[in-house]
C-alpha cells in the first residue's frame, strides 16, 4: 500500500493516557444527551404524541371509525379529541377513558379491556442474550409499547448500565442509588441482619453492616420508580454506576455465603407489592451473564432471547443457552446439597416459558438461515421474524419507539409495515403471556377445589 513509516510515525499523537479516556467520555456524553433530545419536546421532557381517529380504529379500540365518531357525538362528556373537523387526535389517556366507555357500552362479543385475571400477580418478562448489538433494548422497548397501548400497566427495568432503556423511556438517573443497586444491597442487608441475630445468639462476631448497606435498608422499590412520558408506563432506570454491582455482589457473597444473591430483584418485586402495582414488568439486560442479568433470569416467569439470524449469533445464543444450564443447574446443585441434609424440600428454577426471536431480519437475505435456526431451537421460536424497516431505523435515530413515530411522516403503507412487525412479535408474546395467567388461574382454582 505505499505506507512510509517514517510518515506514519509523525502522524501519530503523542502517546495516550488514562485522562485522554476521559476527555473523550466528556466528549461522548455530550453528544449522547444533544441525541438523545432529538426525541424530546423543546423544554427537555418528552412527550408521547397524539392518536388519530384512523390510529384509533384500526389498532386501538375495535370499533369502526363512523360508529367511533357516532358515540362520540352522542356521549359529548366522553373525550372529543383535538383537532378541527373531522381530523381529530386523541392522547392515550383519552383512549384509555374511552375504552372504559366501551367496554360498559360496547358489544358484547368485542374486548375493549385488556385482559388479566384477578387475583393473578403480574408476569415478568425478561429479555436477554450475552451477545451485544442484538436487539434486546429495542424488544423490550417496543414490547412495553405495545403492551401500553393494549392498556396494560407496565413497569420497565432498565438493568444495561449503558442505560439505553432509560434514554428511549425518557428518564433521569444521576447515580447508582436510583438504579435497582439499592433493591440487590437491601437483599442482601436483611439477610445480614437476620445472620447478625443468629450470630449473637451463638456469641460470634457480626458481619458488617456499613452505610451503604444502611442507607440500602430504608429504600423501597417504589422510590426508585420514575413516570415516563406514557401514562402507563413506569421505569426504573440505569446508568453507569449500575455497574459497580457487578464488582460488589460477589463481595457480599463471599462474606455470607448462605444469601441466595440470585433471588434478590425477585425478593424486592413480590415482598414489596410491586407485582400488584403493574400487569407487566420488563426487565432490560447487560449483554453478559452477570449479576444483575442472572437476578433477572431468575425474577422472570418468560423468557425472551433476540437474535439476528447469522451463523455467528446463532452459534452465541446456543452458548448462551448452555451457561443458562450450567449456572442455575450449579445453583440448584449447591442449593439442595445443603437442603437435603437439613431435610427441607429441594430448589428448582422454573419459567412459563422461553422464546427465542429473530430481529433485524432481512427475508432477502437471511431466510434460509433463519428457516435452520428455527429447526433447531424448535418451539423455543416465535414464528415471526421482526423485519428491520427504513421507519425502525429511523425511529432509533431519534431515541424513540416506532409507536412514538407520527404516520404523517412517512407514507402509510410504510408506516403500516414498520409497525406491523412489532405488532406481530407482541401478538405472539401476548399469546404467551395470556396462556400463562390462563394456566395459572386453572391451577390456583384446582388447589382450591382440592
Amino acid at each position: 500500500m505505499n505506507i512510509d513509516p517514517a510518515k506514519a510515525a509523525a502522524s501519530l499523537a503523542d502517546p495516550i493516557d488514562t485522562a485522554r479516556f476521559a476527555k473523550a467520555a466528556a466528549f461522548a456524553g455530550k453528544g449522547r444527551d444533544d441525541l438523545a433530545k432529538r426525541g424530546h419536546a423543546p423544554d427537555g421532557h418528552k412527550r408521547l404524541r397524539r392518536f388519530s381517529t384512523w390510529e384509533v380504529s384500526r389498532y386501538l379500540i375495535p370499533v369502526a371509525a363512523s360508529y367511533f365518531r357516532r358515540v362520540l357525538k352522542a356521549n359529548p362528556d366522553l373525550p372529543q379529541g383535538h383537532g378541527e373537523g373531522g381530523s381529530k387526535w386523541f392522547t392515550l389517556e383519552d383512549i384509555m377513558t374511552l375504552r372504559q366507555h366501551f367496554a360498559a357500552e360496547g358489544a358484547a362479543d368485542k374486548e375493549y379491556l385488556p385482559w388479566r385475571p384477578k387475583g393473578m400477580p403480574a408476569k415478568i418478562v425478561t429479555v436477554a442474550n450475552f451477545k451485544g448489538g442484538v436487539g434486546k433494548t429495542s424488544t423490550a422497548a417496543h414490547l412495553a409499547m405495545s403492551a401500553a397501548l393494549d392498556g396494560y400497566k407496565v413497569l420497565v427495568i432498565d438493568l444495561d448500565s449503558q442505560g439505553s432503556m432509560t434514554s428511549i423511556m425518557g428518564g433521569k438517573v444521576e447515580d447508582e442509588w436510583q438504579t435497582a443497586f439499592p433493591l440487590l444491597a437491601k437483599d442482601y442487608a436483611l439477610n445480614v441482619e437476620v445472620e447478625n441475630r443468629e450470630r449473637a445468639v451463638q456469641g460470634l462476631a457480626p458481619l458488617p453492616f456499613d452505610e451503604t448497606l444502611a442507607e440500602a435498608r430504608n429504600i423501597k422499590a417504589r422510590d426508585l420508580i420514575q413516570t415516563t412520558h406514557w401514562p402507563n408506563i413506569d421505569l426504573i432506570g440505569a446508568q453507569l454506576n449500575l455497574y459497580w454491582a457487578e464488582f460488589q455482589v460477589p463481595v457480599w457473597r463471599m462474606q455470607l455465603r448462605s444469601w441466595p444473591l440470585w433471588d434478590a430483584l425477585g425478593n424486592a418485586l413480590s415482598g414489596e407489592g410491586i407485582l400488584d402495582d403493574y400487569d407487566i414488568i420488563m426487565l432490560d439486560t447487560p449483554p453478559a451473564l452477570g449479576y444483575l442479568t442472572i437476578n433477572a433470569l431468575a425474577a422472570a416467569d418468560i423468557l425472551l432471547v433476540p437474535l439476528g439470524a447469522s451463523y455467528l449469533e446463532f452459534d452465541s445464543t446456543g452458548r448462551f443457552f448452555d451457561m443458562l444450564y450450567s449456572t442455575f443447574a450449579s445453583i440448584e446443585d449447591g442449593e439442595n446439597t445443603v437442603r437435603r441434609r437439613s431435610g427441607l424440600p429441594e430448589m428448582k428454577f422454573e419459567w412459563d416459558a422461553v422464546r427465542a426471536i429473530v430481529t433485524r431480519f432481512d427475508a432477502n437475505q437471511q431466510t434460509d438461515l433463519a428457516n435452520v435456526i428455527q429447526a433447531y431451537f424448535g418451539n423455543f421460536m416465535t414464528t415471526h421474524r421482526q423485519e428491520m424497516t427504513a421507519m425502525v431505523g429511523q425511529a432509533g435515530e431519534h431515541v424513540n419507539g416506532i409507536y412514538e413515530a407520527d404516520y404523517r411522516e412517512f407514507n402509510r403503507d410504510t408506516y403500516i409495515r414498520g409497525r406491523e412487525t412489532f405488532d406481530r412479535t407482541w401478538a405472539e408474546v401476548k399469546t404467551v403471556l395470556l396462556g400463562t395467567w390462563w394456566r395459572d388461574q386453572q391451577m390456583q382454582e384446582q388447589e382450591q377445589e382440592d
